[in-house]
């Protein structure tokens, strides 16, 4: 396997060359893989974006049998051992805010590629039958030059009498939004000029197989620096891991992570992405089902904060177990 800097490297070249690619990195960096877009369904990876598609939807049979979808989430007393160690950090100043994760099992009567051809999502991939995903969350666009960031912090359900409103005036979402922006400005600031805040904190609407979901964003944007226009794998190779699937400060935080979390991310909250020859588009890799040998097993979490409850931040993560089927 290519190394990090390698892969990088092979970025840059092939932006370079004005050739189209597909590419994903894992959390750590340590897999990764660029295949010209050409190739790609030759290599068992279905991918969509809201500008592309490997796939003509309208020809895939449907599946008539209706999804059966079982969670089984950790234990509230497993969780709140992580949960607690992260808090000691945050009292600790390691952090101040955290992206907490962990895998619960699912048993479902569909495979991973009819989950991937069922399911609707502004970004989804079905990579090579080790797990599929869909993700409401753009990691980052650049179009002519002008770098664009939208990270997602904050859900609720959205049968929640005034649920939009709830949690624009929640003040532990409010400060989470507020971390991850000013985070994601001086990420974008080390590649980029006039970074600024286009819009802060819109909620949008995610359907999913079991309820309808609010998730509050906010765009960062800016323009990147002359010498590195052609510099694809050295912008992403400044920016992740995305920020928001870390914290911060970010380097710290994921100290923290690696002692706190019980299980390897591998390719979930990495990332992957599209250079069509001129523009790039790329998602955080979340909402995301892996094939394992125990089984299937879904991967999600949320940020704590010091004024996070254990609750709220349990079922935050239960409620993030769903595929976008209905």
């Amino acid at each position: 396997m290519q190394t990090k800097d390698a892969f990088f490297t092979k970025m840059n070249r092939l932006q370079e060359e004005k050739i189209p690619f597909f590419f994903i990195v894992d959390y750590l960096a340590q897999h990764h893989e660029i295949i010209p877009l050409d190739e790609i369904t030759v290599h068992d990876i279905l991918f969509a974006t809201p500008e592309r598609s490997t796939v003509n939807y309208n020809s895939i049979k449907a599946i008539k049998e209706p999804l059966v979808w079982q969670k089984m989430p950790l234990t509230k007393a497993a969780y709140r051992r992580q949960f607690d160690q992260v808090k000691a950090a945050i009292q600790a100043g390691d952090t101040y805010l955290i992206n907490l994760t962990c895998s619960t099992p699912i048993d479902t009567n569909y495979s991973l590629r009819d989950i991937y051809h069922r399911g609707t999502g502004k970004y989804k991939l079905f990579y090579r039958n080790k797990f599929t995903h869909f993700s409401p969350e753009p990691f980052v666009q650049i179009k002519q030059g002008r770098i664009y960031s939208s990270p997602m912090k904050g859900t609720i359900d959205a049968s929640v009498k005034n649920a939009a409103s709830k949690i624009l005036a929640n003040e532990k979402e409010l400060n989470e939004q507020f971390t991850i922006v000013d985070l994601i400005r001086n990420d974008l600031s080390v590649i980029a000029d006039e970074v600024r805040v286009d819009n802060f904190r819109y909620v949008e609407k995610i359907e999913t197989n079991q309820k309808e979901l609010l998730a509050v964003s906010s765009k960062i944007s800016g323009t990147i620096k002359p010498n590195l226009k052609h510099k694809l794998g050295t912008i992403f190779a400044s920016l992740l891991p995305a920020g928001s699937i870390t914290g911060a400060p970010k380097l710290k935080t994921m100290e923290t992570i690696a002692k706190a979390e019980t299980h390897q991310r591998n390719y979930y909250t990495g990332v992957w992405g599209i250079f069509d020859g001129q523009d790039t588009d790329s998602c955080v890799i979340i909402r995301y089902l892996e094939n394992t040998e125990q089984g299937l097993v879904f991967k999600s979490g949320g940020g704590i904060t010091a004024m996070s409850d254990l609750d709220s931040e349990y079922q935050e993560m239960i409620d993030k177990v769903y595929v976008p089927i209905y």
